[in-house]
């Protein structure tokens, strides 16, 4: 099992939802966080003086899923979260030990 943590902007995060939801991925946490990566953040106006915004808002994706979906999943996030201009976002893959449902006990695929 993979662990994908997806940092996208937000105004893609319906798509995104849309097209894992297509491929049968129905579980993913999604976060509203705040960063900045080679964009530096951008100056804005207010009241007639200038401030610099650092963090820019995005959402990260928090998915897992059995092996044999991941490079789908991310090939889909890619796709529709790409606009080919700076601060499209990242991806992340990591490995996961384990994973149990609360409820039931289930484990490992059963679980996801």
């Amino acid at each position: 099992m993979k662990k994908i943590e997806a940092i996208i902007k937000p105004f893609k995060l319906d798509d995104v939802r849309d097209a894992l939801m297509e491929m049968g991925i129905t579980g993913m946490t999604v976060t509203e966080v705040k960063g900045f990566g080679r964009q530096k953040g951008h100056t804005e106006v207010y009241r007639g003086a200038e401030y610099a915004v650092d963090f820019l808002p995005k959402v990260k994706l928090e998915i897992v899923l059995s092996d044999d979906l991941v490079e789908r999943a991310v090939e889909a996030i890619v796709e529709v979260a790409r606009s080919g201009k700076i601060g499209d976002g990242k991806i992340f893959v990591l490995p996961v030990e384990d994973v149990i449902r609360i409820r039931t006990g289930e484990r490992a695929d059963a679980a996801v």
